[in-house]
């Protein structure tokens, strides 16, 4: 499996384009605008895209989802139910944020801890990771041990929880109970930043590493 990382919108989101080598199709993770250029990544990376998949329902993540459905004829799947509301809000956001206003769209398939999503010959294990939004899922590819986390987990820090649905000490359990059991060798793409793997958050990272002082986390937050 191929990965390209596309930082998208002025919160340099990390949208991603998975691409199947051996069938030449794809799959777009959150593509939160700029679809011009999520378009032209798969162009020159000579890849179908097959589908849209979402990790949550932030803006930022989400704001070019209907407009890239749309013009491609995409299913989209994810995140979990749970993050309808963001969804219906998505006006609200765009203001909040500072973003214009996309298209509001409804999933296809709304997906929840145990699922599987597949394109081309690739499948990816959904985990359900509620604390940054009460929806938010992941996704893992347990051959290519790589995850993209959307904004569960950065590195060197945690998803912010002072937003709508967030939850400090639910988001802390999602990382510990959820994700640190894959693997410390998994590498993660994060929704925002550069990755890293799970081992080495687990030494390093002030917020969930082993062992953890909690007075000296220096509490540093992305969107």
């Amino acid at each position: 499996m191929k990965v390209t990382v596309i930082p998208v919108t002025p919160f340099q989101q990390n949208c991603t384009l998975l691409c199947c080598e051996a069938t030449g199709r794809a799959a777009v993770v959150d593509p939160g605008g700029d679809v011009d250029r999520i378009i032209d990544a798969a162009k020159d990376a000579d890849v179908e895209i097959e589908k849209i998949l979402v990790t949550h329902a932030h803006i930022d993540h989400v704001g070019g989802v209907a407009d890239l459905a749309s013009r491609l004829q995409l299913p989209i799947e994810g995140p979990h139910r749970a993050d309808q509301f963001w969804i219906d809000a998505l006006a609200e956001q765009a203001e909040m944020f500072g973003f214009p206003a996309p298209a509001p769209f409804e999933p296809g398939r709304w997906l929840d801890q145990g699922d599987k999503v597949n394109f081309g010959n690739i499948v990816l294990e959904v985990h359900h990771c509620p604390g940054h939004t009460p929806g938010h899922i992941i996704f893992f590819q347990p051959e290519s041990r790589l995850a993209l986390v959307g904004d569960v987990l950065f590195r060197g820090s945690i998803g912010r929880t002072d937003l709508p649905g967030g939850n400090y000490q639910t988001l802390i359990g999602s990382i510990r109970n959820r994700l640190w059991p894959l693997g410390d060798d998994v590498q993660f793409v994060p929704g925002h930043g550069p990755g890293s793997t799970f081992g080495q958050e687990r030494q390093t990272n002030p917020f969930v590493g082993d062992p953890i002082d909690q007075t000296q986390a220096e509490r540093v937050f992305y969107v």
